[in-house]
């Protein structure tokens, strides 16, 4: 699904230059729960955010599902986002004004689906989520185990081919961030490849290989047993 060679991403200021990826080459294979780990500063969410089309390399190359988009206009990256990329992040990011339904009703207003199909949809994930009780209360009603399956719903609704999640059990305790990974897992057995950046050994263990960085390069990858 995804093929990286070479790499590279570079911030400048008026008087640094940080090279924040470095000859970085990998490959994800349709299916697969990649966990990326490494210090904060090495790379991982400037890799993270390039393989989401949110931000686009310095040099190298990016093939995912077979078509190259490190050179991508901005549009066509958002159009291929919203299509086939979901995303799950540390801090939720779910709008507050917004009630559980709808924030996970807006990714399949953005794609232009149907009133009916979306109610189907929306309703049929927050039953698979186990959050289909709270689809009227908003954010600040709910804990942060609940916030994060909002989230994770709102990721999935549009049946994407990959998830990006980043840090998705920082801000939960362990008994609700077991339960984030457990999520994780169904989804990737279900068919969804799935890529994790994660300090955590622990949330690690959940996928089938680990890529590490260290000063932007890929330092070591090994299966997990």
């Amino acid at each position: 699904m995804i093929q990286i060679e070479h790499l590279e991403k570079i911030y400048r200021t008026a008087e640094v230059q940080t090279k924040a990826l470095n000859d970085v080459s990998l490959v994800v294979r349709e299916g697969e729960f990649v966990a990326i780990m490494g210090p904060s500063g090495c790379g991982k969410s400037t890799l993270l955010n390039i393989l989401g089309l949110l931000d686009e390399p310095d040099g190298g190359s990016f093939a995912f599902a077979g078509v190259e988009v490190a050179r991508l206009p901005e549009r066509r990256r958002a159009t291929l986002r919203k299509e086939h990329i979901g995303f799950v992040f540390q801090s939720f990011n779910l709008i507050e004004e917004l009630t559980v339904y709808e924030n996970v009703e807006l990714p399949l207003i953005y794609l232009g689906v149907g009133a009916a199909e979306r109610r189907q949809r929306v309703e049929q994930v927050l039953e698979k989520m186990q959050i289909m009780h709270r689809r009227n209360h908003f954010p600040q009603q709910l804990s942060g185990g609940q916030q994060q399956r909002v989230a994770v719903a709102r990721a999935v609704v549009n049946s994407p081919r990959l998830i990006l999640a980043d840090e998705p059990t920082g801000n939960l305790d362990s008994r609700n961030g077991n339960e984030v990974m457990e999520l994780l897992t169904e989804l990737n057995e279900a068919g969804t490849t799935i890529i994790m950046v994660t300090h955590s050994e622990h949330d690690a263990r959940y996928a089938h290989r680990v890529i590490r960085l260290l000063d932007g390069q890929v330092v070591l990858e090994h299966a997990r047993a």
